[in-house]
């Protein structure tokens, strides 16, 4: 690929290349040389558990940037309504026990029944099916967020609709708290610390709503239910590719401004 066109960091010369495809190793394959020599590696998703010194928060190595030693951002996939989790998670009197993940419809699932390498219901057709499957979030974000490693599991509904997915976090608590105080934190912080990042919605809304929405998770607040003090539900909508996008246009700002 040339990488002519690519943006040049204002400090190094380093072209950035930012992959989301994976059809690269992100160390060691270069796409272009900078104007002072310098060449820029582009990177391929890739587990975060298999890299050293990696700052916790994070799910995948997304961008990989070499000149000597190489640099690499991160950046997270939004699949997981982690921000949600991490609202609540604040305090260690929280258990989260379930995930549900209804998720939509992807490039790599069936437009007609036919084999799957993985499993026989991933080889169904996606278009006319809801398809129960795995998700690899209850593992991630135990990873991502120590606090929950071991009390999470989960699983994903694949549904025939191509934009806007939705997480449905099932938590106990062992200290009491009322729904009431649950959205008061949540509004809290989508105001203050993660404004622009989390979202806070009241009103009755559905998925298609939510196409185009630069926040990577944004809370229903009318959609969530308790059982008890000790017992919620909570509903986090996002934009897979909008609003994932959205987050790595940051990471890029911030490499380029980051010493």
């Amino acid at each position: 690929m040339d990488a002519s066109g690519l943006p040049v960091h204002e400090q190094t010369e380093l072209r950035l290349h930012p992959d989301q495809a994976g059809n690269a190793s992100w160390r060691g394959e270069s796409d272009g040389v900078g104007d002072n020599g310098s060449r820029g590696s582009r990177g391929r998703r890739r587990e975060e558990e298999h890299v050293e010194d990696v700052s916790r928060g994070i799910e995948f190595i997304e961008e990989g940037f070499g000149c000597g030693k190489i640099k690499v951002g991160i950046n997270g996939f939004g699949r997981i309504g982690r921000l949600v989790a991490r609202v609540i998670l604040q305090s260690e009197d929280v258990e989260l026990v379930a995930v549900n993940d209804p998720f939509i419809t992807t490039d790599y699932m069936k437009t007609v029944d036919g084999p799957s390498s993985k499993d026989w219901r991933g080889g169904r057709a996606a278009s006319f099916n809801i398809i129960p499957s795995s998700t690899g979030a209850a593992k991630a974000v135990g990873k991502v967020l120590p606090a929950l490693n071991g009390k999470l599991t989960g699983m994903a509904f694949r549904v025939p609709t191509i934009d806007v997915s939705v997480v449905d976090l099932t938590v106990r608590l062992e200290k009491k708290a009322t729904y009431d105080d649950i959205k008061a934190a949540i509004k809290a912080e989508s105001e203050g610390n993660l404004k622009g990042i989390l979202g806070y919605v009241e009103e009755d809304l559905v998925s298609t709503d939510f196409q185009g929405d630069n926040r990577s998770s944004i809370f229903d607040a009318k959609a969530g239910i308790a059982l008890n003090d000790n017992f919620v539900k909570l509903v986090s909508w996002y934009d897979n590719e909008w609003g994932y996008s959205t987050r790595v246009v940051d990471l890029i700002r911030h490499m380029s401004t980051a010493k």
